[in-house]
């Protein structure tokens, strides 16, 4: 039996391409309850945390939203969110400037909604039992 090598290290961040770091730390800050973490001086990049988990948003000058599910750019980065009330996620997820997208492969299970800066992310209520 091979003995598992130990891992090199451990998952620090999930990065996020956008154009202006700072709107979309709040949105995502609102929407998960997160606190900023980091933020470069330039505000090219900002991290927020929920004390275990890091999401970071990096400013990329000629960012071009994702085009899911069509053709052309991809979805670049997707989060799954689980909560327990799929219509009062979409409606929470709206005040804050979310927007669903036209899309909706299983309603019943995810919604799929748009950041504002149009990334994919899915409201579900897998796994938030």
């Amino acid at each position: 039996m091979t003995q598992a090598q130990p891992p090199v290290g451990r998952l620090g961040a999930t990065s996020i391409d956008c154009p202006n770091p700072t709107e979309l730390a709040d949105f995502y800050s609102r929407l998960l309850g997160m606190r900023r973490l980091v933020e470069t001086p330039d505000g090219g990049v900002v991290a927020i945390t929920d004390g275990a988990h890091i999401l970071a948003m990096m400013r990329v000058d000629d960012y071009v939203p994702p085009t899911w599910p069509g053709p052309g750019q991809h979805q670049q980065m997707h989060l799954d969110v689980s909560v327990t009330d799929l219509d009062e996620a979409v409606r929470g997820a709206e005040r804050l400037g979310a927007r669903q997208a036209e899309h909706q492969a299983a309603p019943a299970l995810w919604r799929v909604m748009l950041d504002p800066v149009g990334h994919p992310f899915c409201l579900t209520t897998v796994g938030a039992g």
